[in-house]
C-alpha cells in the first residue's frame, strides 16, 4: 500500500464517539499538519485538552455542539451530506483550552491541528463567511469554500479549504507544489487531503510527487481516505460518473500559500 495513502481505522473512542482518521507525527513524516476524522452519535461527546497546538473543527455534516470552557456554540453545522455543495460551520480554537464536542445529532467532525505559538481568540466561522470561489475551465472545474484561507488572521499556522470538483474533471491541477520556503515566489506547507466520492463505491486518483521523483507515489482513492503531502505536486483526477469532495488542511514555519505550477504543464491554464 502507498505510505501517504491512510485508510479508516474505525476505532471506538468512548460511548457515541469512532474515531476515523488520525495524522499525527508519531505516526506520519508531517511535522505540521495534524488531523483527526470523529463519528459522533447523538449526544456522544468528544474531549481534547489542547497544549501545544491550535484546532478548526470542522461539522462536516450533522449538527455539534462546540465549547472551549469559556464559550459555547450551539447548532453548529449545515450539511446532511458533503455533497449538499454548500459551505459549513467551524469553530477555531487556539491552545491552552480545553475543547468539548457534543454531537446534536448523528455528525462527521473534522479536527485540523497546527503548532500555535499564541493565544488567540475562539472564534465561530459561519457558514455564511466562507469565500466561496468556481476555479478552472474545460475538465478542471472545482468549487472552493475557503474556511481558513491565509487572508484571515484568525489562526497561528491553520489553512483549511474544502473543494467539490464534478464528474471527469481534475483538480489541484495543474500540478503545483509549495515546497520550498521561498517567499515571495513559494511557500513551505504540508497537506493532508481528506476524501468522500459520491456515489461512494466509486474512487479518485491522485499523484503526489517531486520533481527529481524521490517521491513519486500514485493513489487509487476511496471514499474516506486520506492523502498526505509531506511535499511535492499533488494532482486529483475523478474519474467519469463520480463526484469528489476534499477537505485540506494545510500548516508550515509561515502562515502563507504561495504555489509553483509545474512548468511543463502551465500552458494548461491559458490554453484557447
Amino acid at each position: 500500500m502507498a505510505t501517504l495513502l491512510k485508510k479508516p481505522i474505525q476505532k471506538n473512542m468512548a460511548k457515541g464517539v469512532t474515531l476515523i482518521h488520525d495524522v499525527n507525527k508519531a505516526n506520519t513524516e508531517l511535522e505540521y499538519v495534524g488531523f483527526k476524522i470523529i463519528d459522533l452519535e447523538t449526544q456522544g461527546v468528544y474531549e481534547e485538552i489542547l497544549t501545544d497546538h491550535e484546532l478548526c473543527i470542522v461539522a462536516l455534516t450533522g449538527q455539534i455542539t462546540v465549547s472551549d470552557s469559556n464559550e459555547t456554540f450551539e447548532g453548529v453545522g449545515t450539511r446532511n451530506s458533503v455533497f449538499d455543495r454548500k459551505p459549513t460551520d467551524s469553530v477555531y480554537v487556539s491552545h491552552n483550552k480545553t475543547v468539548k464536542i457534543t454531537g446534536n445529532t448523528k455528525a462527521r467532525v473534522a479536527l485540523c491541528y497546527a503548532p500555535s505559538h499564541r493565544e488567540l481568540p475562539t472564534k465561530l466561522i459561519k457558514a455564511a463567511d466562507n469565500g466561496v470561489e468556481h476555479r478552472g475551465k474545460y475538465h478542471n472545474k472545482r468549487q472552493v469554500h475557503n474556511i481558513l484561507p491565509d487572508s484571515d488572521p484568525a489562526a497561528n499556522s491553520l489553512l483549511v479549504v474544502e473543494v467539490f470538483t464534478e464528474t471527469a474533471n481534475w483538480s489541484s491541477y495543474p500540478p503545483h507544489k509549495h515546497d520550498q520556503d521561498n517567499l515571495p515566489e513559494e511557500s513551505f506547507l504540508e497537506e493532508s487531503y481528506y476524501h468522500e466520492i459520491d456515489p461512494p463505491q466509486g474512487f479518485v486518483f491522485q499523484r503526489v510527487y517531486t520533481e527529481d521523483r524521490s517521491l513519486d507515489e500514485t493513489m487509487a482513492v476511496e471514499n474516506s481516505n486520506v492523502v498526505l503531502v509531506p511535499k511535492g505536486y499533488h494532482p486529483v483526477g475523478v474519474p467519469d460518473g463520480y463526484a469528489s469532495y476534499y477537505l485540506n488542511v494545510m500548516a508550515g514555519p509561515k502562515r502563507i500559500w504561495k504555489f509553483h505550477n509545474e512548468k511543463d504543464h502551465e500552458w494548461i491554464i491559458n490554453r484557447e
